[in-house]
């Protein structure tokens, strides 16, 4: 590739953003009193020198203030895969909130019993408590997986995604042990004193680290998601399993993203069989939900234990965790938003997406690959795919990602400003998959003429 020529087309779309969306840029100027000058410091990963503003968004379109509309394929990084604003989410969150009243009281609701029936059917867990966000259920369950089998250590897979929880944020560093994963901030102590690390794909390493027996368990997405898609091998998963069980160590499924592979996750699709499930962003369409499930033999084991204060202390719970408005909201969305008849109609849309990025990459002979994982799709710089988080963390290049991500946006389509995910919504139409590959191929005609 000519990386010069690169340069020059970055450049181009960088000056085409700016001259587009001059509102947009005028408003990140004048905000001097947020932090990093946006609400969450993550929103300046953006390709150019400022994120474009939000006016309106619907279904599997959005609106900046500049007035122009795009096809959103990030869709709030997975938190919008329902579409923005469902119908159905949105008349439940305004009768609980606006006509029966309240949404946070420390009171249970009907809705929250419904919403445990269906995870159960969708994911198997016997079990459910709730949270805001996945994050918050990654931090219970490994509480909980720590209280009951009195070990230290939890496993990640490294470059694995759990949001922000310290003990996830370890990689396989250049000797083969764990190390903090770069970019880390303010972490409250060296993450190898409660963290052990293995490769995804590789049991070999798995089994090392789980024969240390001091492992409560492996916390881990059945496919990587968000260093770029990194699906299992043959056998892998299985494995995984087998050598938990074996060590003693307890299996946590983290769905949040892999949510995208069907409407149990792939927890249902591949037949897993997890000791505890977290799932977040998704389930509460649009509104902050999250939840945990656990295996009916590990809620007794729990639920037993006098020495355990579940209630107060047992930093298991937040006190807007399972309010009434996130459980309608919840409710509302595996109820009428993500049914099974959604996702089948979101697959088939996926796989759609992924024959027109292969057919732009065969048709310049580029290195590149594109996996799927059900709704979602992702290209990536390398071929064959990355089959580790460390493979696919190397394959990274900022500057054609950038390139690419601007060249999309200045043509009305947004992928997941950190990665090349693309995710479909029950709102995603077909013509919405074939711009994308219009202007993908014209981007790769450029960057390679």
């Amino acid at each position: 590739m000519d990386r010069s020529r690169l340069q020059e087309l970055l450049a181009r779309e960088s000056s085409e953003a700016a001259r587009r969306c001059p509102r947009s840029r005028d408003a990140y100027a004048r905000a001097d009193h947020l932090f990093g000058r946006v609400p969450m410091t993550w929103m300046n990963k953006t390709a150019g020198p400022f994120p474009r503003y939000l006016a309106t968004a619907r279904g599997a379109r959005v609106t900046d203030i500049d007035g122009h509309e795009y096809v959103d394929f990030c869709l709030g990084d997975t938190g919008a895969m329902t579409g923005h604003s469902p119908a159905a989410v949105a008349e439940a969150v305004d009768r609980r909130f606006t006509e029966l009243g309240g949404s946070t009281a420390m009171l249970p609701t009907e809705d929250a019993e419904w919403v445990g029936a269906e995870l159960t059917r969708r994911f198997g867990l016997a079990r459910w408590s709730f949270s805001l966000t996945a994050t918050d259920a990654n931090r219970w369950a490994i509480r909980l997986a720590r209280a009951v089998t009195g070990r230290s250590k939890i496993l990640f897979n490294s470059y694995s995604y759990h949001g922000s929880v310290d003990e996830s944020l370890i990689v396989v560093g250049p000797d083969g042990g764990g190390m903090a994963r770069p970019g880390n901030v303010g972490a409250p102590c060296d993450v190898t004193l409660t963290s052990r690390v293995a490769e995804f794909n590789d049991l070999d390493q798995l089994e090392r680290e789980l024969a240390h027996g001091d492992v409560a368990a492996v916390l881990m997405e059945p496919a990587l998601t968000n260093i770029g898609i990194v699906l299992p091998e043959p056998g892998y998963l299985e494995g995984v399993r087998e050598l938990t069980r074996r060590h003693g160590t307890l299996l946590i499924n983290d769905e949040t993203h892999t949510f995208s592979a069907g409407p149990g996750g792939c927890t249902a699709a591949w037949d897993l069989e997890p000791d505890l499930l977290t799932i977040g962003k998704a389930i509460g369409g649009g509104i902050p939900a999250g939840a945990y499930g656990l295996s009916a033999e590990l809620a007794d084991r729990l639920l037993d234990r006098a020495d355990l204060d579940l209630v107060d202390m047992g930093g298991v719970g937040g006190t807007l965790a399972g309010n009434a408005l996130s459980v309608a909201a919840m409710r509302a969305t595996l109820e009428h938003v993500l049914t099974d008849e959604a996702f089948a109609h979101m697959a088939k849309l996926s796989e759609r997406f992924e024959a027109g990025v292969r057919a732009g990459i065969d048709a310049h002979a580029l290195p590149w690959s594109v996996s799927r994982l059900g709704a979602r799709t992702e290209y990536r710089f390398a071929s064959p795919a990355p089959r580790t988080g460390t493979e696919s963390a190397a394959a990274a290049d900022t500057e054609l990602e950038d390139f690419l991500h601007l060249y999309l946006a200045n043509r009305g389509i947004l992928l997941t400003p950190f990665h090349n995910m693309a995710l479909m919504c029950p709102d995603t139409t077909e013509q919405d998959v074939d711009l994308h590959t219009e202007v993908f191929a014209a981007a790769l005609s450029e960057l390679t003429a």
